[in-house]
């Protein structure tokens, strides 16, 4: 049964997390540690928890002597080659200490799109949460092309909990929550919950990039949202640093409450048979 509200979070059987780039890369790699630890708590109350981790490219600039996040694909692939075997030494390290282990899944669009490949998937990630193993779900940026891509994690971690029956979806950014317009902007006010159906054309979400090495955004998480609760799976969008309040089933964040009629498994063809036309790279 789908989460309905924020509340109901803490008893869920089964929930994917979602980190972008900025909240775990560069000054901010300490934060694995702090979600690590949250991710283990709730797997120690009987929660199921998938995550679905950016920072493969972001992770590997300062090793590869990079300013910036590259521009050209050749680059941009060489970097997530590297930065995902650095992002998984991170990610396991920290689970070392909770006894947990880690399993690496990259997706493509393609996969996704392809009936037996998304039943391969599907079985896999069952196989390693059966076997008490975390899976860390990115994008497989290295054969990954412009033209083929999920345009975002926000949207990847929408797809995976769709794909994976999970009972909702945790987005962490850099903000607290969602705002009627940037929150640096006079009159901003902050979004407490969206009720399916609701009306979010006066809203400015935007679609700018806030940090020089992910490619989200607010705009990205409100439609990863909608796509999500459109398929019947709440979904929690809060910052990074808030994550043991958002596991814990707290008031914080924006909540997203999912479609209460919707079918599982229904929204997934179609969403990803729109991934190719996506306009930014993840």
């Amino acid at each position: 049964m789908s989460v309905q509200e924020r509340s109901q979070i803490a008893g869920a059987q089964r929930v994917v997390v979602k980190v972008g780039s900025s909240s775990i890369s560069g000054e901010n790699h300490h934060r694995i540690e702090s979600i690590v630890d949250a991710l283990a708590a709730a797997r120690g109350q009987g929660t199921q928890v998938v995550l679905v981790s950016s920072g493969a490219i972001a992770t590997a600039l300062p090793f590869l002597d990079l300013e910036g996040r590259p521009s050209d694909l050749a680059t941009q692939q060489a970097a997530a080659a590297v930065g995902q075997n650095v992002l998984m030494w991170r990610y396991q390290t920290s689970l070392d200490r909770h006894d947990m282990l880690a399993g690496q899944v990259l997706l493509t669009a393609g996969d996704l799109e392809n009936a037996a490949h998304r039943a391969n998937a599907r079985r896999a990630v069952d196989r390693l949460l059966g076997l008490g193993v975390l899976p860390i779900v990115n994008e497989n940026d290295t054969v990954a092309t412009h033209e083929i891509r999920f345009g975002d994690n926000d949207r990847l971690a929408a797809l995976v909990a769709e794909l994976i029956g999970a009972d909702a979806l945790v987005l962490l950014s850099d903000i607290e929550c969602l705002y009627t317009r940037p929150p640096n902007e006079p009159g901003a006010l902050p979004i407490d919950t969206v009720t399916f159906g609701d009306d979010l054309a006066g809203f400015e979400f935007g679609s700018v990039v806030v940090n020089s090495v992910g490619t989200g955004g607010a705009a990205t998480k409100v439609s990863a949202a909608k796509l999500a609760s459109a398929a019947g799976i709440g979904v929690l969008v809060t910052s990074a640093d808030l994550v043991v309040e958002a596991l814990s089933g707290a008031p914080v964040g924006t909540w997203f409450a999912p479609d209460p009629d919707a079918t599982p498994g229904l929204t997934l063809g179609a969403a990803t048979g729109s991934v190719r036309t996506a306009a930014t790279a993840s």
